[in-house]
C-alpha cells in the first residue's frame, strides 16, 4: 500500500475486521516491524529515528492499554512526558501535565485512582497522556471501544478539538462509518490489507462505496449536512 496523509486536521481509518487497520498504526509507530517499504513522519523515517526523537513526533494510543490500577490519573498523565523528562518530572513538565488533564476536564479528579474512573473518564486520562507527550501526530486504535453513545461523541469531539485547536495531525481507527463520516477531514478505507479507497467523507460515504468495503449493503441519508449511512439490516 502506499499512502500519504498531510499534517494537520483528523483522518479516520475505517474498514472490516481484519483489514489490516490497527497493524497499519503499529508499524507507523514503530511497534511492530515492516517487512518491506518506508515510512515517514515530518520527515524522519520511523525505522532509523532514534526512539526519543520519534516519541515527540509521534504518541499512540492502543485499544488494549495494560496499567496497573493503583495509578491516579496525574500519574498515569506524567508517563507521557518521558521523551521529555526521562523520568525526571520538572517544572515545565508539570505544566504540561496540569495544562492536559486540565484540556480533557479532569482536574477535578487529578488524584483519582484509574481504576475508580468510568469508562470514559479513563479513556479521556489515556488521551490527556498521549496530549502530554505533545507529539505532532497522534494515533489512536479504536478509542472508542466499549463507550457508549454519550462518551463515544464527547471523545471525537475532544479528538476534533485537538486537531483543530492545538494543531494536531490526529489519525484514528473507527468502527463506526457516521462517526467518520461526521468528524474526520479524510477518510481511508481499508480491506485485505490494503486501501480501497481514500478521500473526504462526501468521497466514501456513497453506497457503492461502503459496498465495496463491507460487502454489505449501505443505505446513504443526507441529515444536517452529513452523509450517514444506515446498515442495521
Amino acid at each position: 500500500m502506499s499512502l500519504a496523509l498531510p499534517a494537520g486536521g483528523l483522518t479516520a481509518i475505517i474498514g472490516p475486521n481484519g483489514a489490516g487497520k490497527s497493524t497499519l498504526l503499529s508499524i507507523v509507530a514503530r511497534l511492530l516491524p515492516m517487512d518491506t517499504g518506508r515510512v515517514t513522519i515530518d520527515g524522519l523515517d520511523v525505522t532509523t529515528t532514534p526512539g526519543i526523537v520519534l516519541a515527540k513526533r509521534v504518541a499512540i494510543l492502543k485499544q488494549d492499554n495494560q496499567i496497573t490500577p493503583r495509578l491516579t490519573v496525574g500519574e498515569l498523565v506524567g508517563f507521557g512526558r518521558f521523551p521529555h523528562s526521562r523520568g525526571r518530572l520538572t517544572r515545565a513538565d508539570a505544566e504540561k501535565i496540569a495544562e492536559a488533564i486540565g484540556y480533557v476536564d479532569l482536574s477535578g479528579l487529578r488524584d483519582r485512582l484509574i481504576d475508580e474512573l468510568s469508562g470514559g473518564q479513563r479513556q479521556r486520562a489515556f488521551i490527556a497522556m498521549v496530549l502530554a507527550q505533545d507529539p505532532t501526530c497522534l494515533l489512536l486504535d479504536e478509542p472508542l471501544n466499549n463507550l457508549d453513545m454519550k462518551h463515544a461523541a464527547s471523545t471525537m469531539k475532544l479528538l476534533r478539538r485537538a486537531a483543530d485547536g492545538l494543531g494536531k495531525t490526529v489519525v484514528v481507527v473507527i468502527h463506526d462509518i457516521n462517526f467518520a463520516a461526521c468528524y474526520a477531514d479524510r477518510i481511508v478505507a481499508m480491506k485485505d490489507g490494503r486501501v480501497v479507497v481514500h478521500g473526504t467523507p462526501d468521497d466514501i460515504m456513497r453506497s457503492d462505496v461502503l459496498k465495496a468495503v463491507y460487502d454489505m449493503d449501505v443505505t446513504v441519508h443526507e441529515l444536517n449536512g452529513f452523509r450517514l449511512g444506515a446498515y442495521y439490516r
